[in-house]
């Protein structure tokens, strides 16, 4: 079950319905977000607590209980998960592995299909439905600063302040909230203990770099190629 760093959940989760409310996630067709090039996973929660697994139209059985305090346990042939709640409406559904810091997202099959098919679409999607329109006037307009390396082009830039995660083998990392100047908002991570940035790029995951001016241009000419 592939997972992702998101930071925009904690940010949205006041707009979330509760897994206590099981009406939304019952008998829907969940695409699992991963590979889509090699397999398409969906997941099926029955209101009867069987829980049905298909990869590319071979099914699987196992079995799904919401036990409380926001959590699910998922039965399956190869493994059991005790997942907690992360966010879930009509769209989205993400989980992430109890004592873990990233998430696994599903997505209603009917947006799957249109629009919503790799992580930055859905990060995207998310900004634009819960914040864009929620967020108010800003105070003072932000200073942006150059970060232009060797004149590769990017644009300017602000950044929020950085969020501390911790890891769950221990040591911590930064998500950094980066805007560009008229243009879109993303995010980068910095790990301190090995001097690594990163980000999640389209189709090939969390990609990491030595410095902070070769993630920022890559990160820009990712998402300019994929918008």
């Amino acid at each position: 079950m592939k997972t992702f760093l998101a930071d925009i959940i904690p940010r949205i989760q006041r707009y979330s319905q509760k897994l206590d409310d099981l009406t939304k996630l019952t008998n829907q067709h969940w695409v699992l977000l991963g590979d889509i090039s090699e397999e398409k996973r969906v997941f099926i929660f029955r209101s009867n607590n069987q829980l049905l697994i298909s990869e590319n139209g071979i099914v699987e059985k196992g079995s799904w209980e919401y036990i409380g305090n926001q959590s699910l346990l998922l039965e399956t042939k190869k493994k059991n998960y005790l997942m907690k709640h992360g966010f879930l409406d009509e769209d989205i559904f993400a989980l992430k592995l109890d004592s873990f810091d990233t998430y696994a997202f599903f997505v209603n099959e009917t947006r799957y299909k249109r629009e919503l098919n790799n992580i930055q679409d859905i990060l995207t999607f998310l900004e634009r439905k819960y914040l864009s329109k929620n967020s108010g006037p800003s105070l003072k307009k932000p200073k942006f600063r150059s970060y232009n390396n060797l004149g590769r082009g990017y644009p300017n830039y602000c950044e929020d302040e950085p969020l501390e995660q911790k890891q769950i083998f221990g040591g911590k990392y930064f998500i950094i909230r980066i805007h560009f100047e008229n243009s879109f908002s993303d995010s980068y991570y910095f790990y301190p203990k090995k001097g690594k940035y990163s980000y999640q790029k389209n189709y090939k995951g969390e990609t990491f770099f030595d410095n902070k001016d070769d993630c920022l241009y890559d990160l820009y000419e990712d998402r300019i190629r994929y918008q």
